[in-house]
């Protein structure tokens, strides 16, 4: 906490920021962007040949901007100067779509945690998973759901909960319905694996469990229960012409939850 806040002459920021960015959060970021892409050696320019900015350029206009590639400016430094222009008068959420490119593009785990610890600092409600921005702001369950999402040969496990995060992580239009049921369906794939059953549930996969001494009676009840809350008549599943009110709220703890369970199921298997 800086000097003026402790002597409460400037006000603390408290607020997550979910359907904005203020300054210092998108500034923050340019920063980052700048230390280990655009003032990395041979990304502007290089002693023989082009920088690396040209094919950066290139792929940019090609596949985010979709503009005519020779609508690019023609030196380097005016490229930069056209990118810049573009994040500080784009709206915020574009902001996120620009940063999901280029993470996506650079694949820098370093870049990556660099972001993830700015968009923890200045109190953003999103941080980046595998491939996309979603609204997961505690670290504890951050660690769940990237643990899930990459620890063991699980793929129908891992497409379950990427296909949960992509739905949860449409800022402008977010799918919370189908979002809880990937995350649901991402445990009943893990529970066929337990049980060797294909077409296994997961309270079979409970039962399975519970024989096996592997689940405490308690926790198979309250897995259950909220596995059943997807099922009856009024459930995420039931085919109704009028949505029951899901919230973010609903399709990250289901996401959380279940990357939580998936991480248990996996040190039950011997």
């Amino acid at each position: 906490m800086k000097f003026s806040e402790r002597i409460e002459i400037k006000p603390v920021e408290t607020a997550l920021q979910v359907q904005g960015m203020n300054d210092e959060l998108r500034n923050s970021l340019w920063n980052v962007l700048d230390v280990f892409i655009w003032s990395k050696n041979n990304f502007l320019y290089r002693q023989y040949g082009s920088g690396d900015i040209e094919e950066f350029s290139r792929r940019l206009w090609f596949h985010y901007f979709k503009k005519p590639m020779d609508s690019r400016p023609e030196r380097a430094h005016r490229i930069l100067e056209a990118i810049r222009s573009y994040y500080f008068e784009c709206p915020w959420y574009e902001v996120y779509d620009f940063l999901e490119y280029v993470l996506l593009a650079e694949r820098n785990a370093r870049l990556i945690k660099a972001i993830n610890n700015i968009l923890e600092r200045e109190l953003s409600g999103y941080r980046f998973i595998e491939s996309a921005f979603v609204p997961v702001t505690d670290e504890v369950e951050i660690e769940a759901v990237q643990k899930a999402l990459t620890e063991g040969p699980f793929n129908g496990v891992h497409a379950h909960l990427k296909k949960a995060m992509e739905h949860l992580a449409r800022r402008e239009n977010p799918d919370y319905r189908n979002s809880i049921k990937e995350s649901i369906s991402a445990v009943e794939s893990m529970s066929r694996v337990i049980t060797g059953n294909s077409k296994a549930t997961l309270g079979e996969a409970l039962t399975i469990l519970e024989k096996k001494g592997h689940l405490h009676p308690a926790l198979k009840k309250g897995f259950s229960s909220i596995y059943g809350y997807t099922r009856d008549e009024d459930g995420i599943r039931h085919a109704m012409l009028d949505e029951p009110d899901i919230s973010v709220s609903d399709a990250k703890f289901f996401l959380v939850s279940c990357s939580t369970f998936i991480n248990y199921l996996k040190t039950t298997i011997v």
